[in-house]
């Protein structure tokens, strides 16, 4: 009998070897039905960790979004937790699908997802995203003052883990249980529709709740609730105009918005102290509560949170807060400058903050003007900089002298500026004298 022959039968009437074959068998048709009905979930991450650039507080990441042609095109977004809308600039609305306007306000259908380090993020979730309509040759201009596209809303991140890496400026995001959050750690109130977070914090021992806000780059408090606080203790340093990072957008009445030192408030399982916040006007807190579905004293923006590491545990309502580094900012040994980011790249001066009773930079005729743009800082060009590279050409060591080069309608000249220590702690001895 021929040796094949032979090891036929002998496979045909040996139990272990026709069970070895009827396993082999399934299993090329388990992996063959899988692979066609999801030929990529093998090779697909589960969660994936990428560089983040930190910009004015803010989270800016690289993402690739898929267009009408079936390309790819990576692009800038922003990681926006505390806002549950998707936005688009002109731009990508237009090669993603198109965009169609009703009265002054723009939308698109979304895309079906982005992509980030590998890692398809769905947006089944959003319906529509909104697109700011920007002056000819900005298309590309979702918000001034920031170099990004899209953003990344609390709407989509609610289904996945997050974790954000300040100090080493990571972004990390997966599928729910797959990032492994580390230290203190504190039950949120997340919004199941939105995905909006409220934290459980303490202010002078009385309790309120405080929205979490990464895309936030400094804290806010209600209006009534600040002047309550600064009523009673008029020792916390305060001043009036944004510097810094709270020059946010640089909206008209940024000049005439309070700023203040909070002497300590509870975040969840955090004790912060000298927190820089801004009173909210009441048209802001109806804005934040309206989404929250719950009554809010404010919001704590990522200015307060640079030392750590934010895990987002959106599966369990839980915020995780890991101690990462221990650095002081000077985030307002700034340049005494309000400034507005324009779409074409330019800085209009809004005003100039007072410091310690007087002008903070030289004013008028030979000084700075509301209206003036800043256009270098020491000789080194401003223009189509982000609002958080600004910033950081005009802070510097108080006391240093900064050149402002400063355009007045068609003139051109120097001023001379010091940088200043706002928002200052005041001695022992000033602080008992004010109590």
């Amino acid at each position: 009998m021929a040796p094949a022959r032979k090891r036929a039968l002998a496979s045909r009437y040996n139990p272990k070897m026709r069970f070895a074959a009827a396993s082999f068998a399934l299993f090329l048709l388990c992996t063959f039905g899988f692979a066609q009905t999801n030929p990529t979930s093998l090779l697909e991450p589960k969660s994936v960790t990428i560089p983040a650039v930190i910009d004015h507080n803010r989270v800016i990441i690289d993402v690739q979004v898929p267009l009408h042609d079936g390309s790819m095109q990576t692009v800038h977004a922003w990681v926006d937790n505390g806002n549950p809308d998707l936005y688009m600039s002109e731009h990508i609305a237009d090669l993603v699908g198109g965009y169609s306007c009703d009265g002054q306000k723009c939308f698109a259908s979304p895309p079906r997802e982005v992509v980030i380090g590998g890692m398809e993020i769905s947006f089944a979730a959003v319906k529509q995203a909104r697109v700011p309509l920007r002056s000819h040759g900005t298309e590309s201009v979702m918000a001034a003052g920031m170099s990004v596209e899209i953003n990344l809303p609390s709407s989509i991140l609610r289904h996945y883990d997050v974790l954000i890496d300040f100090p080493g400026h990571k972004f990390s995001i997966g599928a729910p249980g797959t990032i492994h959050f580390r230290g203190q750690n504190c039950k949120a109130l997340i919004n199941a529709e939105n995905g909006l977070i409220q934290v459980p914090s303490q202010i002078e021992k009385k309790k309120y709740t405080l929205a979490l806000d990464l895309g936030a780059g400094v804290s806010f408090l209600s209006d009534d609730l600040f002047d309550k606080l600064a009523a009673a203790h008029a020792d916390w340093p305060h001043m009036t105009g944004t510097v810094g990072s709270a020059n946010i957008w640089g909206a008209d009445d940024e000049t005439k918005w309070k700023l203040m030192r909070l002497d300590r408030v509870q975040f969840g399982p955090l004790f912060l102290t000298g927190v820089p916040v801004v009173a909210m006007p009441t048209t802001y807190i109806d804005f934040l509560e309206k989404p929250a579905g719950a009554s809010d004293a404010g919001l704590l923006g990522s200015n307060a949170l640079l030392n750590y590491r934010i895990g987002l545990d959106y599966a369990h309502s839980t915020v995780y807060f890991e101690f990462g580094r221990m650095f002081s900012f000077p985030e307002f040994d700034v340049i005494g400058l309000t400034l507005r980011p324009e779409d074409d790249g330019r800085f209009t001066i809004l005003g100039a903050p007072e410091y310690e009773g007087q002008p903070s930079v030289p004013q008028e005729p030979d000084g700075v003007q509301a209206g003036d743009h800043l256009i270098a800082v020491d000789g080194i060009p401003v223009g189509g900089s982000t609002l958080g590279q600004v910033w950081n050409t005009l802070g510097g060591t108080p006391g240093q002298e900064r050149k402002l080069t400063i355009e007045r309608g068609a003139k051109q000249f120097v001023v001379a500026a010091r940088v200043q220590h706002f928002l200052a702690e005041l001695p022992e001895k000033e602080k008992k004298k004010k109590k």
